[in-house]
């Protein structure tokens, strides 16, 4: 098993709390992986990154912070090397960059003339892995729920799979994703309202999208849980037996594709500008990944108004009382409207998490083969 083989030849016995090594050697072949993926995508842009999202880099911003990696891959691996017996770590970082660096490095220049066509989104992968991982892998650190859940909990290879599996493909998820949508707006727009809602101040625009997308969540999700066929997609969202912000990536394409496509229709229909929508989809991948965390802190006042981690964590939860609840990803008084909310009132997190009853594979290609196939 690929996790197996990972942990045996990064994994040891020592400490791995701060001063022993142990992340500075994981900080130092993190930045290798992105310094080779960036430099690998000046070599070959039109193949590598997505043209939606290549017009808009700051190219100058970009190949500082591609030195910045490399330089952060060596000076983080020498002082893990120094720290820690096992050098696996710290070395693999090492020669990542050092690759990085006979490739050309930051200054690898463009030549070509780059057009709108097929492409691998290799940049979209390395840009939101790094700003996640930066954002939500020291938030867990300092105030998890679970203290004895790591970073690199079992099954968290999987995890890294799906999220690679949603990002490299994106221009083909992202046109199954709005075909629905683009399909509807040709035969029931209303130009009149779209003018109407195009119109209005963006903050209004943006509390309005977040609430008719949270209700058209609502309706997709517990539509994937009521209908059989479609629980078999869910599922494998549902087969985390741990959370954390990597394990919110664990879905199912066909899953994705009918829950992002939902949410997106009626946003689409009613004409929200642009701006709003690209605001909107920023929002719920920061949001939606905050509510898998392991994230201990919570607020009672405002768990009624805002899902927070715990509330979300109910919902993947196999207590007997929390299945089919808190279907809502942004207002759980949505699931008190429709009588599905669960949060019990002393404040306790679930004990365990997964499928009571049903188990799936634990590899990529079974999960993703299976749901077509029945049990």
């Amino acid at each position: 098993m690929l996790e197996e083989k990972v942990n045996r030849a990064f994994g040891d016995e020592a400490p791995k709390h701060f001063g022993t090594g142990w992340w500075s050697g994981v900080l130092s072949a993190f930045f290798g992986v992105l310094s080779l993926g960036a430099v690998l995508c000046l070599h070959y842009p039109q193949l590598l990154t997505a043209p939606e999202i290549r017009p808009h880099y700051p190219m100058r911003v970009m190949r500082i912070l591609i030195q910045g990696l490399i330089v952060g891959a060596i000076v983080f691996g020498v002082l893990s090397s120094f720290l820690r017996k096992k050098k696996v770590l710290g070395l693999t970082g090492m020669l990542l960059a050092f690759a990085a660096i006979l490739l050309g490095g930051a200054s690898v220049p463009i030549n070509q003339t780059l057009h709108d066509g097929p492409a691998i989104g290799l940049d979209w992968f390395l840009l939101d892995l790094l700003m996640m991982a930066l954002i939500y892998v020291p938030v867990e650190r300092v105030w998890p729920q679970y203290p004895d859940q790591g970073t690199f909990r079992p099954e968290w290879t999987l995890d890294v799979a799906y999220f690679l599996s949603t990002h490299l493909p994106v221009q083909i998820l992202s046109l199954m994703i709005l075909l629905p949508a683009t399909a509807a707006s040709r035969h029931l727009a209303n130009p009149a309202l779209q003018h109407f809602v195009g119109g209005l101040p963006w903050p209004v625009q943006f509390a309005f999208a977040v609430l008719i997308a949270d209700l058209a969540e609502y309706a997709a999700h517990r539509l994937v849980h009521t209908v059989p066929f479609l629980w078999r997609f869910h599922a494998v969202h549902h087969s985390a037996k741990s959370l954390d912000w990597i394990a919110g990536s664990r879905a199912h394409f066909v899953d994705d594709v009918i829950i992002r496509g939902t949410v997106l229709l009626p946003i689409v229909l009613l004409g929200f500008s642009q701006s709003v929508v690209a605001g909107y989809l920023v929002f719920v991948t920061l949001h939606a990944t905050w509510t898998h965390c392991n994230f201990g802190p919570t607020s009672k006042w405002l768990e009624s108004f805002l899902v927070l981690p715990r509330h979300h964590h109910w919902h993947h939860a196999i207590e007997k009382e929390a299945i089919d609840k808190n279907y809502a990803i942004h207002f759980p008084w949505i699931d008190r409207i429709f009588g599905t909310y669960y949060s019990p009132p002393d404040g306790r997190w679930p004990q365990s998490y997964g499928l009571a009853g049903e188990e799936l594979s634990t590899s990529f290609i079974g999960q993703t083969i299976r749901p077509f196939v029945g049990k």
